[in-house]
């Protein structure tokens, strides 16, 4: 396969497989042949105890970390992509992204465009219909004006996630998407990233600290463990008692919605 037809199935097929992944900081494994595929469309979770690896793995998937291994997305290896090729495929969000304060919630979404762009080229009508379109997906219209120094955490952590939504990738990559968010919040960007899947085929990598929320959303589950996989699969063959008990050292009883998804309740001391 041409690398020019290899991107052309990425773009068409957004399928994620990552063999063998591997890095070290500073001199130091934290991450140790992590391998997991998601189809196209499909939502992974990583999760794990606080130094897992998740992160690290995440931002290693997004070619932001030096790694061993591959990922391709749609039998395209994103380590041999350009730039500006890899970020109209994948769009990572970060848990902490740090903002320019002086820019507005609308600049900065439609920077989201920019892999689009032609060199020196300025957003045209279709750039900045994707950042309106963004912007009222995630509830930021009325604050498109404001200054990114005047909003709060959450409201911040919204507008990262519209510029990756303005970006309009195949593949998103999310790194604790919800922290900052309240409740209600937390529902409606989990709901519209499970809708972006039906009706764009999005595929789908988060890392998730809560148990009961990943299982709730995610197609599919990998358990880390100092790095390495201690367990992946459906929410109901890894949200276990017995795993959580062990690689979480919690007390917790899992009980199983209507649906049929585990449920994680943390039980006090005795």
């Amino acid at each position: 396969m041409t690398p020019e037809a290899a991107r052309q199935e990425a773009r068409e097929s957004a399928g994620v497989d990552v063999s063998g992944l591997g890095v070290e900081l500073a001199g130091t494994p934290v991450v140790h042949a992590v391998s997991c595929t998601v189809p196209p469309g499909g939502w992974l979770a990583l999760i794990g105890p606080n130094g897992a690896g998740k992160s690290t793995a995440l931002r290693a998937m997004a070619g932001l970390a030096r790694h061993t291994g591959t990922v391709r997305v749609g039998g395209a290896d994103l380590g041999r992509l350009r730039g500006r090729e890899r970020a109209r495929l994948v769009a990572y969000v970060p848990q902490a992204p740090v903002l320019p304060p002086e820019m507005t919630v609308r600049e900065y979404v439609l920077l989201g465009r920019t892999a689009h762009l032609g060199h020196l080229a300025r957003p045209g009508g279709r750039d900045r219909q994707a950042a309106e379109r963004a912007l009222t997906a995630l509830d930021l219209a009325p604050f498109a004006d404001r200054r990114l120094s005047a909003l709060s955490g959450g409201e911040r952590q919204r507008v990262t996630l519209a510029r990756a939504l303005a970006q309009e990738p195949r593949l998103l990559l999310l790194d604790e998407p919800t922290s900052a968010l309240d409740l209600g919040h937390e529902q409606h960007v989990l709901d519209l990233i499970d809708d972006l899947r039906a009706e764009r085929g999005l595929t789908v990598v988060t890392t998730l600290h809560d148990l009961t929320v990943a299982a709730q959303y995610a197609d599919t589950l990998v358990l880390l463990d100092h790095g390495r996989v201690a367990a992946s699969g459906t929410p109901a063959a890894v949200v276990t008692e017995r795993l959580i008990s062990r690689v979480y050292a919690a007390r917790v009883t899992v009980t199983t919605e209507p649906g049929g998804r585990p449920v994680v309740t943390p039980l006090r001391r005795p």
